[in-house]
């Protein structure tokens, strides 16, 4: 009966084990590609701080280019910074409680396996 137990224990533990990884990668990517956005706003913002204010510029819309004023592009770019920076924060905090979730699955895996030798073996067998 302990051993029926402990087997269901253990396929929660595994189960939560590989949820938690998933969404760990997901915020990784998430947060990757924020910190590209940011790279691409703030190189385009040098780009931009190079031209005269009177230079004609212009804004891709699809495949069409329409013309806008310096001060707005410098503005998007400024903004799309600011949006990243802070979803980057969010995403840190998001990941610093994955890991920690993470950690603590760990552990009661390890608590599990150690109050249970028996099942520690059976594991060790169907992966070989």
């Amino acid at each position: 009966m302990a051993d029926e137990v402990n087997k269901t224990a253990f396929l929660e533990i595994q189960g939560r084990m590989i949820e938690l990884t998933g969404k760990l990668k997901q915020v990784q990517n998430q947060m990757r590609n924020k910190e590209g956005e940011k790279k691409r706003a703030f190189l385009t913002l040098e780009e931009l701080g190079q031209l005269s204010d009177d230079t004609n510029t212009y804004k891709s819309i699809g495949r069409t280019f329409v013309l806008e004023p310096k001060s707005v592009l410098v503005n998007e770019q400024e903004q799309k910074m600011k949006d990243s920076e802070s979803a980057i924060a969010s995403l840190q905090t998001s990941k610093e409680y994955l890991e920690k979730q993470m950690a603590e699955v760990e552990n009661n895996l390890t608590e599990l396996l150690q109050q249970d030798p028996g099942l520690a073996r059976q594991i060790m067998s169907m992966s070989v």
